[in-house]
Order: structure tokens, then sequence, then C-alpha cells
């Protein structure tokens, strides 16, 4: 559920974009503003949800989540002006930031060894599926309401109710956190051993030694080393070397505008012509093959390895982003793009789309799981991470403003930065397929 509002939150508001920009008459570089401003708060959620979730427990660090996710929602639906908008997709944010990082965590503490990677994999399942159920819904409501945003539901415009609807999976986020028990490892670092005693006991079966396991864990509780922002530092220019290499993955995977198909889909469409009910439906079908690529993902990485899945998505992204850009390069006939380069922008989307869902979208994530020393992992993903959120507002709050500048310029920039990916991967990215974490770095 943690990855589902992830997801869910995240793109809901490619329904709202054209029906916000009409309402409060703002500009694009506004606009952009308003739709980015969610993830400075996903950047200070992600930051404070592991000294939260340590101080007070996982359980309530989600069922913090949960009520943010709930309270954005409501505010979001009924907002009083621009404002307050933007400050209700702040504190959305903030709760995407803290479910991008619990949710794994969790997992990874609670899942028996033999099936942690598949139900850690659930959680970028999770992210899709939310992704793809929120261009689902955002598209019935459209219908509903006669094709138009800012049509009567409810009493609300459309737009409202699609912001809105997230109370459902917030609130049931929120009702399944009381249902699961908490991290045994958390109850251990409190000193409540006979009640990690009993979780252990539920998740793993009788048949474990307890005493053996709890001993186990303490032991690598207490050899743990804490790292550091400090430990970083050195090899040259500020970072290590492997660290540069782990934020480099993290800018690539953003700088060749995924984002784009999530938040501004719908409104990219009807730029060209395309009428908001069928942009709504294409925004829904995109985030189908985002699923089929996350499927093929999650067979493929431990088959064929992590460099070559990103080499062939690159490869893959540079043909789906030239051709759009080409695409786009053509003057609009009667407020369209003429038939053949519509046909070819929209498959091409959904060409960029898969390629990234069967590659980066999934191998960056394993990447920075495994790529660093155990000495720096932990400080070394935050940074990374940080970088991540960074690059991904950066996309998105620039893309309104430069669709305006020129549309193909645009997608050819992308283009660009999916190319210099490949050499990027050959070039300065090891293979961490079938090695051991402590042979990284």
């Amino acid at each position: 559920m943690g990855g589902f509002l992830f997801g869910y939150d995240s793109s809901v508001i490619n329904g709202a974009v054209e029906a916000i920009r009409d309402r409060y008459d703002i500009g694009s570089a506004a606009l952009a503003q308003v739709i980015a401003i969610a993830l400075i708060g996903c950047a200070i959620g992600a930051a404070a949800a592991g000294r939260i979730a340590d101080r007070i427990g996982r359980i309530r660090c989600m069922q913090i989540a949960a009520v943010l996710f709930t309270v954005s929602a409501v505010g979001s639906a009924l907002p009083f002006s621009l404002w307050d908008l933007a400050l209700w997709r702040v504190i959305g944010g903030f709760a995407i930031g803290m479910a991008s990082v619990i949710g794994p965590a969790y997992i990874a503490e609670v899942a028996p060894p033999a099936y942690r990677g598949r139900l850690g994999s659930f959680q970028q399942a999770a992210i899709v599926v939310g992704i793809a159920v929120s261009q689902l819904v955002n598209w019935g409501l459209l219908n509903a309401a006669d094709g138009d945003q800012r049509g009567k539901l409810m009493g609300l415009e459309a737009w409202q109710v699609m912001l809105g609807v997230m109370v459902v999976p917030a609130v049931l986020y929120g009702l399944l956190s009381f249902a699961i028990p908490e991290s045994p490892r958390f109850l251990l670092s409190v000193g409540r051993r006979d009640r990690a005693r009993e979780i252990l006991a539920e998740v793993e079966g009788e048949s474990v030694d307890l005493d053996a396991r709890v001993a186990e864990i303490e032991a690598a509780m207490k050899s743990e080393h804490k790292s550091t922002f400090k430990d970083l530092l050195g090899g040259g220019f500020f970072f290590k070397p492997i660290v540069w290499i782990g934020i480099g993955l993290s800018v690539f995977q953003q700088f060749v505008g995924i984002n784009v198909a999530f938040y501004y889909s719908s409104t990219l469409w009807q730029s060209v012509g395309v009428d908001p009910t069928d942009s709504f439906f294409y925004s829904f079908t995109t985030s189908i093959i985002n699923i089929v690529g996350t499927v093929i993902a999650m067979i493929f990485v431990d088959r064929v390895g992590r460099k070559p899945l990103a080499v062939i998505g690159s490869t893959g992204m540079v043909i789906g982003l030239a051709l759009e850009a080409w695409a786009f390069s053509y003057d609009l006939v009667d407020g369209k793009l003429p038939a053949t380069q519509g046909w070819v922008a929209l498959i091409a989307a959904h060409v960029f789309v898969l390629f990234f869902a069967l590659s980066w979208g999934v191998v960056v994530w394993v990447f920075l799981g495994e790529m660093f020393p155990n000495r720096i992992r932990a400080a070394a993903l935050g940074v990374a991470a940080s970088a991540q959120w960074i690059a991904n507002w950066a996309i998105t709050a620039s893309f309104p403003s430069l669709a305006d500048w020129n549309l193909s310029g645009t997608y050819v920039i992308y283009t660009v930065f999916a190319a210099l990916s490949i050499p990027f991967v050959l070039k300065y990215v090891k293979e961490t397929k079938g090695k051991k974490l402590e042979e990284m770095g």
C-alpha cells in the first residue's frame, strides 16, 4: 500500500494540470512550480523517515505517512487558492518520501531471507500499479464529467475529485498498518526481546531457532558501522568516485524525462490536438506499458544482469525519444499533428516508457542497493536518492516552460541524455550480478 500510494499520489496530478492552469489563470512557470513542489516534500520526507522510524518505530512511521496522505488528499481537493494547493502538495510529497523509505526498509527487516528479494520487488510493482490506477480513475472521472476537467462532479470540479479520491487508499493504508507486526529489529533496538521473539516466530515459523535468530540480529546491529556524510568524502573531487557513479545513475534516470510521461502526458497530448478524454486514456495505456516493462525487468535483472539491461534500455529510449522529437517538430494542422506524425508520437511514447521500465526504472535501484561498500552504503544511498529527487524536480519544474519554447527541442535534450547514459554505463558502472555485498566498491 505504501508503494501504491507512492505511485498514485505522484501521478494523480496528471489529470488536474490543465484545470489548475485554467482555474487560477497562471502561466507555465507558476504551474510547473505547483506540480513540482511536491518533490521538495518528497526529499524532506525521505531524509526524515529513517530517523523517525528509528525513534518511534516502523509502524508508527507508516501511520504518520497515512495521516499526511489523507490530509493532503482532502486539502488538495478543497483548496482556497493556489498557495494552499501548493502547501497540500508539499505535505503529500512528505508522505511519499516517507513511504518510499519505510516500505522497503520494513520489508527487508521482516521478510524471511528466502523471500526477501521477491517481496522487496513488490514495492516497485506496487508503485507502477499505483500510477496506472491513478490514470484509470482520472479517465473514469473525466468521462463522468463529460470530458471537462472542470465539469461538476459531486458538487466539486472533476479535477478536485481526482485529487480527493486518494483519501480511499490513504485510509486503507493507515488501517492495514494496525494489522501488521512491528519490525523485530526495531523491537530489539528498544529492548523488547520477548515481543521480537513472538514476531519472529510468527513470520519465520515456529521451527526456527528463535534464540539463535535474536542473537544473530543483535550481533549484526552491534557490528554495523553507521555511515556518515564524512565517510563519502575523498577521491580528489569532493566525493569518492563510487558515490559520483551512484549520483550519475540517479541523474540519468531522471534526465531522460520519464516523469514528464507521468506528470504531464495528458497535457502533452492535448497540446498536439488530442481531445482530453483520449489524452487521459493514452496516459492510462502508457501506465499499463510501464507495468509490463517492470515485470520484464523483474524477470531478467538476475538472469541477464544489470549492465546489459541498462544498455538495452538506453538504446530503446534513444529510439523512442528521437522519434517523438521528430514527430513534434511538425507544425500543427487545424490544432493537431499530421496523422502520420501523431501516430509516430503516440507509439514512440509507449516504446520509450517500455524500455525505461524494463531497464532504468528497476536497474538503478538494484545498482544503488548493491554497488556501494558496506561501510558507506546507507549514507551513499541517501545522497544518490537525494540527487534523484532533485533531478526529478528539475525536469518536472522545467518541462512546461521548455515545451512552450520548443516541444521538439525539449525531446532532443532528453534524447541526448539517454544517448550519453550508454557510454556512462559501459565505462564507469561495474556489474553487480552474482556478487556478494561484501565484494562491492
